[in-house]
């Protein structure tokens, strides 16, 4: 009953009352890194796979400029990681504007974060069922080492997650993801200033 009412039903109401509080929040964050990201924006819109593979529009912060070299190409992650930016992401605020996804029913306030669009092929069979629930702001794989793990280990715990969706469940993640962002846990991963990209084996 949780899995096909109540999680909807929660998720609408909290993520509501959650903008609501915290719009001045999002507004100063929002002119702030305006100015910071030297005219690239303060939002970062991105099609992301949804439940059964269904795409949308993701929305997030965005904490990069998007500056170039000589011949055109955007510069290095962590080049074009600003201090603001850098701030912004380490205690998670760039994933606030997610909460206007759940509201839509993209997103979940739980569950498995939705991934680029081109790594679809990518997954096995096991893998891909990550997507037999809305993909989430955070979940079991985020608070059991977000960046800090492998994808094959963060795939496990994915479908772990898929297997067991209960209200028990989605309370420990979201305590445990409240102390993480706390104690700025697994932000980034072993080698990058973001989590390397998926290539279907690592």
């Amino acid at each position: 009953m949780y899995k096909y009412f109540f999680k909807r039903f929660f998720d609408f109401w909290i993520s509501l009352v959650a903008l609501i509080c915290i719009s001045p929040i999002l507004l100063v964050v929002t002119i702030w890194l305006h100015f910071a990201n030297k005219g690239a924006g303060a939002f970062f819109l991105q099609e992301r796979p949804g439940k059964d593979g269904k795409i949308f529009k993701v929305i997030k912060y965005k904490t990069m400029t998007d500056e170039r070299d000589a011949e055109g190409n955007l510069l290095p992650d962590e080049v074009r990681l600003t201090k603001v930016g850098k701030f912004v992401r380490s205690t998670s605020v760039d994933e606030l504007p997610q909460l206007f996804n759940v509201l839509k029913g993209d997103m979940a306030l739980i569950g498995p974060r939705p991934l680029l669009v081109q790594y679809l092929p990518l997954y096995s069979k096991e893998q891909a069922r990550r997507h037999e629930v809305r993909p989430g702001i955070s979940g079991w794989a985020q608070c059991h080492g977000r960046n800090a793990i492998s994808w094959t280990e963060k795939f496990k715990l994915d479908v772990w997650y898929v297997d067991h969706v209960s209200l028990i469940t989605d309370l420990k993640v979201i305590f445990i993801t409240i102390k993480n962002v706390l104690m700025r846990k697994d932000i980034n991963s072993t080698t990058a200033a973001t989590m390397e990209a998926f290539n279907g084996s690592n």
